[in-house]
């Protein structure tokens, strides 16, 4: 072959193999920079189509527990800022998965935000994922936690109190057989049974209330009601024990539209009110009663002339079985779930129930509840019309807040 031919040619190769190498190097170079610059970690084949799925918040951490992907969720739940995890207790569960190599699971109360007295219960599960990577999954059960503490004291409180009139009872039928030939003693014995039997009974009744307005659907059953005629019923059922004490109850104002729910557990959430501010007032003072329609709300007020509330009481007076005053409660026959009956079936109405109290000028319960739409052309049920005068509850709450303690105590006082 010609030599100068020859040269030629081993010139071209030489000059495609050096252009192919500088492809292939710009080629390499340019995955490098992809993978530099991208914002996606690279996780095991069809790790992200499963966690997307998974209903729980999940994070993703690397070697250095730096976040490198992490659902709203995670976010929400206050685990995460940033690309930081935020609890030292989650960091230390991700080392222990790294030193032992196993999977680490556990039940965990943190700190809601960096502020305040506000906590979460989550259920964290840790595990590694591929060779890099851990994965934290977190489930919130905070309303799981809190509905199980309920349950549990719900039932101590309720063997503690029945214990207290079953007691009693069961005292006073001893000492009545042992005073038999007393006359005297006999019957100061079988009226203090009386009186514990009818706190007994009271007491059951009250809890079977409960009970039965927890597994009542407001929305499904209910129809539509006249909140005057619900109250005036409230207040007549109250006028023996009010005139045994010699307190007026004074009702004035009215409510334009009916709402929706369920007329008779209305009645015993406002039967409740008006008794307790009996309780709880002195002989011959005032119990108000004041309704009126405000901003598509129904809005009824009860006023004592009592001792008052203390700002810290107030916060827990709608617990279950919470007193004031324990001593003061027996003695007046109170069972301490009436406010919480009150507050459940208000709830279930989709409105809210208020105290305002200061000590020494009584204290002022409010109801507020969803009125129920006036025209109805778009053929809409009653159900609908509930929950659109619920709707419009939510909206007028920010206003409420704003109006204070000055629009609370407006309770009628003739």
């Amino acid at each position: 072959m010609d030599p100068v031919l020859l040269t030629l040619v081993a010139g071209l190769v030489g000059l495609a193999i050096g252009v192919a190498g500088m492809l292939a190097f710009r080629a390499s170079e340019s995955q490098r920079r992809a993978r530099l610059d991208s914002d996606e970690p690279v996780l095991p084949k069809g790790a992200a189509d499963v966690l997307s799925v998974v209903g729980r918040a999940y994070v993703i951490v690397d070697g250095i527990d730096g976040v490198v992907r992490a659902s709203p969720a995670a976010y929400a739940f206050g685990l995460v800022r940033g690309h930081t995890i935020v609890h030292s207790e989650l960091l230390e569960l991700t080392a222990r998965v790294r030193r032992d190599g196993v999977i680490e699971e556990r039940q965990l109360e943190l700190p809601r935000g960096p502020l305040g007295q506000g906590t979460i219960v989550v259920h964290a599960r840790i595990a590694a994922l591929g060779e890099e990577y851990l994965l934290i999954l977190a489930d919130d059960r905070t309303e799981i936690t809190r509905t199980e503490e309920i349950r549990n004291d719900f039932v101590a409180n309720v063997s503690h109190e029945l214990k207290t009139p079953v007691g009693a009872i069961s005292l006073l039928a001893e000492a009545l057989d042992d005073a038999a030939s007393d006359e005297v003693a006999v019957r100061r014995f079988a009226q203090r049974m009386h009186k514990e039997s009818g706190r007994l009974s009271a007491l059951v009744q009250d809890i079977i209330e409960l009970s039965r307005l927890q597994g009542t659907d407001v929305v499904r059953r209910g129809k539509a009601v006249n909140i005057n005629a619900v109250l005036a019923e409230a207040v007549d059922r109250n006028k023996l024990p009010a005139e045994s004490k010699q307190i007026d109850i004074v009702v004035g104002g009215k409510i334009d539209a009916p709402v929706y729910g369920d007329p008779d557990l209305l009645m015993t959430a406002f039967r409740n009110l008006i008794d307790n501010a009996i309780r709880y007032s002195p002989d011959g003072t005032r119990v108000g009663v004041g309704l009126r329609s405000r901003d598509g709300l129904a809005q009824i007020s009860v006023t004592d002339q009592g001792l008052g509330i203390t700002p810290e009481e107030q916060e827990r007076i709608f617990e279950r079985f919470y007193r004031i005053d324990a001593a003061r409660s027996r003695q007046t026959g109170g069972t301490g779930l009436g406010l919480s009956i009150v507050k459940h079936v208000v709830s279930n109405h989709g409105g809210e129930v208020t105290v305002w109290s200061q000590q020494g000028q009584g204290s002022t319960f409010t109801v507020r509840l969803p009125e129920m739409e006036t025209a109805d052309d778009d053929g809409a049920g009653p159900a609908a019309s509930v929950a659109a005068g619920a709707v419009q509850g939510s909206r007028h709450e920010s206003a409420r807040n704003d109006k204070g303690s000055s629009v609370q105590n407006q309770g009628v006082k003739a």
